[in-house]
């Protein structure tokens, strides 16, 4: 049977590198499932030459079309044909559209790993009726500096999001305002105060560019918008049935204990139960949430009961926990909203 190998790109973080090989044969899985023609049978950690990578086999040789996702996979360096005790390097596309610096640059506290977000993301889009590589749109409820919303414009999806943190919504502006100047991309950015009966109820960031004029004058632009309101007032800022995915990674209760604009403890649970049934509002017949979480805060089965209240069908999808540090254990949950 045909065999690949997978070598891992190497993690900055070295807590988070200690499980990628792990959490990529589940992403794996999960591409298996969902999107790949051809299903992967067998998945391992084998080490080559000192190098731990991931190996499997398939009944059928990969065409180009799976070659491509797999291209996609959060913690992929090279995908390799196995043949004998050579690797020969398969030809990868991925779906990047932008430099990588938009997802690297930002450094701060708390900020969560971006293969982890590019894993999250990649496996709530797999959930819903839509592929990896369309067009898509994307909310993140929760954004805090945008680092899911700077994946989803990598992927050439446009994003949306929303954040109550006054200092997050600047930090972001300031920096998106930047990296577009520094790229040269022909765009508009304005931030706008957003009223509502005369009252000031949030301010908003919107943002169009395109990667040349020529795109930007035959109409293919990317767009962004973040919100700085209360996110249990989404529907305020947003249509509903608007988005093709949601995603967010809920506030761990440690280092962003915070609370919220409304009062409202932003404990994960406390938190999911009066917001999840305004998000799923926004996610259209056929679109995914998936949502990541401090498994100290709550168990899986809790936020499968939130997700089933709000009308929503929890996927069984592999087991994506791992250790953070030693007050979070991360976890993910994905459900679909039926069509």
């Amino acid at each position: 049977m045909p065999r690949y190998a997978l070598l891992i790109l190497p993690a900055f973080n070295r807590v988070y590198g200690e499980s990628s090989v792990r959490l990529t044969r589940s992403e794996l899985a999960v591409f298996s499932g969902r999107a790949l023609r051809g299903e992967v049978l067998a998945s391992e950690e084998t080490t080559i030459g000192g190098v731990p990578y991931v190996t499997f086999e398939t009944a059928e040789p990969l065409a180009q079309s799976d070659i491509s996702l797999l291209s996609n996979l959060s913690s992929v360096y090279v995908i390799f044909a196995m043949e004998g005790e050579l690797l020969r390097p398969l030809r990868m596309q991925s779906l990047d559209r932008l430099s990588s610096d938009l997802i690297t640059i930002q450094k701060y506290p708390g900020k969560t790993n971006e293969h982890f977000t590019k894993l999250l993301l990649n496996v709530t889009v797999l959930a819903g009726d839509r592929e990896l590589g369309e067009r898509l749109s994307v909310f993140d409820p929760l954004c805090g500096r945008g680092t899911t919303l700077n994946q989803a414009l990598m992927y050439g999806y446009d994003a949306c999001g929303i954040d109550v943190d006054g200092k997050d919504f600047e930090a972001y502006t300031g920096f998106i305002k930047t990296w577009l100047r520094n790229k040269r991309f022909k765009h508009t950015a304005e931030t706008v105060p957003v009223r509502r009966e005369r009252a000031l109820v949030g301010r908003r960031l919107n943002v169009t560019f395109g990667l040349s004029k020529e795109a930007v004058k035959a109409g293919d632009v990317h767009r962004l918008a973040m919100v700085n309101a209360d996110t249990l007032k989404s529907r305020e800022f947003f249509k509903p049935r608007s988005f093709d995915v949601l995603v967010t990674d809920a506030p761990y209760g440690v280092q962003h204990g915070s609370k919220g604009g409304s009062g409202l403890s932003r404990s994960p649970l406390e938190l999911l139960r009066k917001a999840v049934p305004v998000w799923t509002e926004l996610l259209r017949p056929g679109g995914a949430m998936g949502i990541a979480w401090n498994t100290y805060g709550g168990k899986s089965s809790d936020l499968a009961e939130i997700l089933i209240a709000a009308g929503l069908e929890v996927m069984d999808y592999p087991d994506f926990e791992h250790w953070v540090d030693q007050a979070i254990v991360r976890d993910i949950i994905v459900a679909r909203k039926p069509a």
